[in-house]
């Protein structure tokens, strides 16, 4: 059984998890930096970053899955690695909620890139729904089998950057509209100039949808 490494930040005794998906070529590091800007809003929160297990194919970093068009490898393999990715995925979310205690409602799934594909690969496949899916710059991946194969419905914020040149904008709105199709509650927030990354209003527009589907009201100022 593979099992994947991470790392985490936040709270000891969480309330409530984020699980941060990270982009091809890069590791859980990349995004749990997040954590430090986000944890002072979210103080019963812990965060975790999992590496995915592939190392790239003649590149830097990891990958959840082989990327034809950046590593020349034949589509059947793509496709056959998104399965094995996501089951991946599906024990390693099952092993931090026993772990916790908590149950799905208490956890929201928040990916970048190639890791909001897998979040919204794996999320609607899975029996309970978690409470929110934040995917960033990223696509749903075969939104034709999306209606036959759903079996939860989280709801999905949606954020990408208008001038991204690696994961095209258009796909955000091939994404919505599939999702809304199925039947799930669907938001999106256009980062406007911005190209393959996390703009701070995109940040926030997460961490506000963040708080509200694990029911975390503001933080009282300190002093």
């Amino acid at each position: 059984m593979r099992k994947l490494q991470f790392a985490r930040k936040g709270a000891a005794d969480p309330k409530a998890l984020v699980i941060f998906l990270h982009g091809y070529g890069a590791d859980g590091a990349d995004l749990l930096g997040l954590a430090d800007v986000l944890a002072p809003h979210l103080p019963e929160v812990a965060f975790i970053a999992p590496d995915a297990i592939e190392p790239c194919k003649g590149s830097f970093g990891r990958q959840w899955f082989p990327v034809p068009w950046l590593d020349g490898s034949p589509q059947a393999a793509s496709d056959a690695g998104i399965e094995v990715a996501a089951k991946d995925l599906d024990r390693f979310i099952d092993a931090r909620l026993a772990e916790t205690g908590l149950g799905p409602e208490a956890l929201v799934l928040v990916g970048f890139s190639q890791g909001a594909m897998m979040c919204l690969h794996v999320a609607p496949r899975r029996a309970l729904p978690v409470a929110g899916v934040v995917a960033i710059s990223g696509r749903l991946l075969f939104p034709e089998r999306l209606a036959a194969e759903v079996l939860s419905k989280p709801p999905v914020l949606l954020v990408h950057g208008d001038e991204d040149p690696v994961v095209p904008f258009a796909d955000m709105a091939r994404s919505g509209d599939a999702l809304i199709a199925a039947g799930f509650e669907t938001f999106g927030h256009v980062m406007r100039g911005t190209a393959h990354g996390i703009a701070p209003d995109g940040l926030g527009v997460a961490l506000q949808f963040i708080r509200e589907r694990l029911k975390i009201g503001p933080v009282p100022p300190q002093g």
